[in-house]
């Protein structure tokens, strides 16, 4: 079971490696068999299906992504709490808001949907 604390905690850590853009503190949080689904996969790898699967092929598309976004910040922050999930709500590139469910095990993510919408008002 996650705890509001542990999650914030987590969702803190996660955020800071995003906006320092630095890849290994980013890859330290997925499994090595992470199953990872986002609309931004499509654009950015041509993959239809916007699923990657395995740490090995996350890392290179989350190097590309940061290559793309060179000013790539997250910020407003808010941490949501299942009972082995967490859901962060942001706002990030594009002013786009976004919502990633993280399914966690032993600490590190195992699966992850992110969502986007334009932001309030677009």
């Amino acid at each position: 079971m996650i705890d509001q604390r542990r999650a914030e905690d987590y969702a803190r850590e996660w955020v800071e490696a995003w906006n320092a853009h630095d890849l290994d503190r980013i890859m330290a949080h997925y499994d090595d068999d992470v199953v990872f689904t986002s609309p931004f996969v499509a654009e950015v790898t041509g993959g239809a299906d916007g699923t990657i699967e395995g740490a090995a092929s996350l890392r290179p598309y989350f190097t590309a992504a940061l290559a793309r976004s060179p000013d790539l910040h997250f910020a407003d922050v808010s941490v949501l709490v299942g009972a082995s999930s967490v859901c962060l709500l942001y706002r990030t590139v594009r002013g786009l808001r976004a919502a990633e469910v993280m399914v966690v095990d032993e600490g590190r993510v195992r699966r992850v949907y992110a969502h986007y919408a334009p932001a309030a008002g677009s």
